[in-house]
């Protein structure tokens, strides 16, 4: 393994990279490979394929998501000339390797399954057409982004699916894998049907509806309890008032004499429950919140949920209309990563594969054919791109010569309806939060068997 730590000369910058150094995220030896290339001449058109290998018992289905991200990176890949000088002073990378370097740009192009479509194993997400060198040299950054967005889409997808039409809201971001993963965790919550995020940021640049009131900290600044929610109310009158910093029934109780205080001007929408048993907790604050005549004051639940305890809580006729979810969702606690790759499977017009056991590599441009019976997928088949299979093929041509194409673009709230009504037509044990027995069926065509066993033979002769 080459190392080399020593960069001597080179000034450190600001603690956050910016946008021009996008191109630097990504592991060494894909540039130790780009130099051999480079000096090879190996500059043939390659095709990589990513994918995840296996699905954790955990997850019926993935969600893909994150083609937006990887195709707005591709569109500005550049290495700037403050990048270029942090190479060379690593001592690694010739001068010739480094000027070819500073014109690179990607002119390759993607094919995808659009985001919010389910996925299952070895199905491609995205394939990548480009010279060898071009295809390379994306792998960290593509994998991160797909890996990210689609782990965390496929997990707020359950807690959606759970919820059963009740409100969920994303209170996550003070608990992810850092800021970049907070914003690409709200788009991909979207997508998923995730109402609102209380992140600022993710909604001004993804356009997403935002909400959030108040903490346990503004009710400890006050006073008591009822100065705090007076003073709130008067700001914003129809806010949730978090009711349980002290003890949760007698925080509805100042919020009954409040609504008494204020008469019609009492616009309070709801309640918010952030500890204790919550079942117990929102019957008891139903109840008492009805017997007052405040039937139209709804109940939040918040603190440590997931799908699990949301879905417990609505079979147990939990009173509830709405839920927050934060790390459990934020993080993929249950299933943290997933076994997602990014192969190469063609160079110069030839399929390529790996023997390695246990990680087959299908070789060659490929397809996904899904078919569906009275309005329910009911299989899918993985083969040749030039296949013409029955079914619905999935991958399609979202970039071209670097560019995008129109398939490229679609519109954010067009995505998350499109993977409500593609996760409707699942099979209803495949789109359950519990796993399915036998899971979803998923087959390789005989052409593209043939193939693979094709190149096998001739690479065990050589």
């Amino acid at each position: 393994m080459q190392k080399n730590t020593s960069h001597s000369g080179f000034k450190k910058s600001a603690v956050m990279p910016g946008p021009n150094d996008a191109a630097l995220f990504t592991d060494l030896y894909e540039l130790t490979m780009l130099q051999a290339y480079f000096h090879e001449n190996m500059n043939q058109e390659a095709v990589f394929s990513l994918f995840v290998r296996r699905l954790p018992r955990e997850r019926n289905f993935l969600m893909a998501c994150g083609l937006d991200t990887v195709l707005a990176y591709l569109e500005n890949l550049t290495f700037t000339r403050d990048s270029l000088d942090y190479l060379r002073s690593l001592g690694q990378f010739s001068d010739s390797f480094l000027e070819w370097l500073g014109h690179f740009r990607f002119t390759g192009s993607v094919r995808a399954v659009p985001e919010g479509t389910p996925v299952f194993a070895n199905e491609p997400i995205l394939e990548i057409t480009a010279p060898l060198p071009q295809a390379q040299i994306i792998e960290t950054f593509v994998m991160n982004q797909i890996h990210l967005q689609t782990l965390l889409a496929s997990k707020a997808w359950r807690v959606v699916t759970a919820a059963q039409g009740r409100t969920v809201v994303d209170f996550g971001a003070r608990r992810m894998h850092g800021t970049d993963a907070a914003l690409k965790a709200a788009r991909a919550f979207h997508i998923a049907g995730v109402t609102a995020t209380s992140n600022v940021l993710a909604g001004k640049l993804y356009d997403l509806p935002v909400t959030g009131t108040m903490a346990h900290s503004y009710i400890q600044a006050h006073d008591n309890e009822t100065d705090a929610f007076k003073a709130f109310v008067s700001s914003f009158p129809e806010t949730v008032l978090l009711v349980d910093t002290y003890d949760t029934l007698a925080g509805i109780q100042k919020v009954i004499e409040l609504a008494d205080t204020l008469g019609d001007d009492f616009r309070v929408k709801g309640v918010r429950l952030d500890s204790g048993d919550l079942l117990t907790l929102s019957r008891k604050v139903r109840q008492t919140l009805d017997g007052a005549g405040l039937h139209q004051v709804e109940i939040f639940a918040s603190g440590n949920l997931d799908e699990y305890r949301i879905a417990d809580l609505i079979e147990a006729g939990a009173p509830i209309n709405g839920f927050g979810v934060g790390t459990h969702m934020g993080v993929s606690l249950d299933v943290p990563c997933v076994d997602i790759v990014y192969k190469l499977c063609e160079y110069g017009g030839e399929g390529k594969l790996k023997l390695s056991s246990g990680k087959p590599v299908f070789p060659g441009a490929k397809q996904v054919f899904r078919t569906e019976q009275t309005g329910r997928f009911v299989k899918d088949v993985i083969g040749c791109m030039d296949e013409n299979l029955p079914g619905n093929p999935l991958l399609e041509r979202v970039m071209q010569n670097g560019q995008r194409l129109p398939a490229g673009f679609p519109d954010l709230n067009a995505i998350q309806n499109d993977a409500e009504i593609q996760t409707a037509r699942l099979p209803e044990p495949i789109a359950d939060i519990h796993p399915a027995d036998p899971p979803y069926p998923v087959e390789i065509s005989p052409k593209l068997t043939a193939l693979q066993q094709q190149i096998k033979k001739t690479f065990l002769k050589q």
